[in-house]
């Protein structure tokens, strides 16, 4: 999983460095025409241009927020979903039949004892599986402890699950943080212009405004997003927990019970 995160992080950033070059070195051509076009031919050439591409308005709209602060954003995209995939994917792996187990365990109680029910469990992947056999190596102790070990190991698996949230949760605040960073030295930039022209005119501080929205906009919609994969995961760990919960006190119930039979 490090590794195909790296590589996810990787890939992304020279994608986005792509992009980035790619934006600067194209030439609008749309934008010449305008410039270079006399007045009384401007409404034909704004009727005859085409729509500008969603990805092409993108890379346009970078560029004017700021490579440094559109960058680091970017940055915080890339590290939170490549974070969020690796423990959706974690997760998903992690997911086990906690009836079927249950069943398989107790057969293998009443055919092969508990050496047989230890093997059913190292072969079944997932967390609940590993809360089973570390219980089953602790049956001969008495069941007090191992409730006692479920109950630890249970907060074990918790911990494994878990990893890497407060990394999404980190990136998940920076974003916005970023932008309105980049909010704040756009307003700067504002007013260093106002102050140079000694005027307020709406074309001296456009272009401070213009980087100021763009961050925060970039800023926010990085967080949305980012906080959109993080529910889910919480949802998905939650949905584990509850089913080891529930398996746990299940196992413990049929190691009753196979007490029960041996001592009779």
């Amino acid at each position: 999983m490090k590794k195909f995160f790296m590589f996810l992080a990787v890939a992304g950033i020279m994608t986005f460095s792509a992009t980035i070059a790619s934006a600067q070195d194209a030439e609008d051509p749309v934008a010449e025409d305008v410039v270079t076009a006399p007045a009384n031919d401007l409404a034909a050439l704004t009727a005859a241009a085409p729509e500008v591409p969603l990805h092409q308005a993108l890379k346009t709209k970078f560029i004017e927020g700021g490579a440094g602060f559109m960058s680091l954003i970017i940055i915080c995209l890339i590290l939170g979903l490549a974070l969020a995939i690796e423990r959706i994917l974690y997760l998903s792996f992690s997911k086990t039949n906690t009836a079927t187990l249950l069943e398989n365990v107790e057969k293998a109680l009443e055919e092969g004892g508990v050496e047989k029910a230890k093997e059913v469990c190292r072969n079944t992947r997932g967390p609940v599986a590993s809360i089973f056999y570390q219980g089953l190596l602790r049956q001969e102790q008495g069941l007090d402890v191992v409730e006692k070990t479920i109950v630890s190991y249970g907060g074990v698996q918790m911990s494994l699950m878990e990893n890497g949230l407060s990394w999404i949760s980190l990136f998940i605040g920076i974003a916005p943080s970023l932008g309105f960073l980049g909010t704040v030295i756009g307003m700067i930039q504002a007013f260093d212009a106002i102050q140079a022209a000694g005027d307020i005119s709406p074309n001296v501080v456009a272009g401070g405004m213009k980087v100021a929205l763009i961050t925060t906009v970039g800023g926010l919609i990085v967080a949305m997003i980012l906080q959109v994969f993080y529910n889910y995961i919480l949802a998905k760990i939650d949905g584990l927990s509850i089913d080891m919960e529930d398996a746990s006190i299940r196992l413990v119930d049929i190691l009753t019970k196979h007490e029960e039979k041996k001592n009779k």
